[in-house]
């Protein structure tokens, strides 16, 4: 499971496809309705949120929009009724590490995308703030 701090404008199809079918996982997750990946360390920051129902639904939301933007039809009714919601911390290190691990994907899956995307700074989902830090303890690198 990738939750990415990164915006999923950044995401190429396979993977803003993922992202949605994972964020629902975790989802699910999160509102208690499967048993597997309860202790998946992604969600920490989810379950550190004030209202992690409404966190999850918020960042699926952007999810959401990105794709219909390029014209896919993410079933929103999946989601709950979108609230604002407090934006989450994230760092500057996590999100150096995930646009990294980003590019070494799409080197290998989308090349010209890989390409496009190294000669600009990463932009970040719109639930997080970004502040100075490391790598996210929960990230396993």
């Amino acid at each position: 499971m990738r939750l990415w701090t990164l915006h999923p404008k950044h995401l190429d199809r396979q993977g803003l496809l993922a992202l949605w079918r994972e964020g629902l996982l975790a989802r699910a997750v999160l509102r208690g309705e499967t048993r597997g990946y309860r202790q998946h360390p992604q969600l920490e920051r989810f379950r550190d949120h004030a209202t992690p129902e409404r966190a999850i639904d918020a960042y699926l939301a952007a999810v959401q929009e990105e794709a219909a933007s390029r014209g896919y039809a993410f079933d929103r009714g999946k989601l709950g009724v979108i609230e604002c919601v407090p934006a989450m911390a994230a760092t500057e290190g996590q999100l150096a590490y995930e646009w990294q691990h980003l590019l070494r994907k799409l080197a290998v899956r989308n090349p010209p995308l890989a390409e496009r995307w190294g000669k600009e700074a990463p932009a970040c989902h719109p639930l997080f703030v970004v502040g100075p830090g490391p790598i996210a303890s929960w990230e396993r690198p």
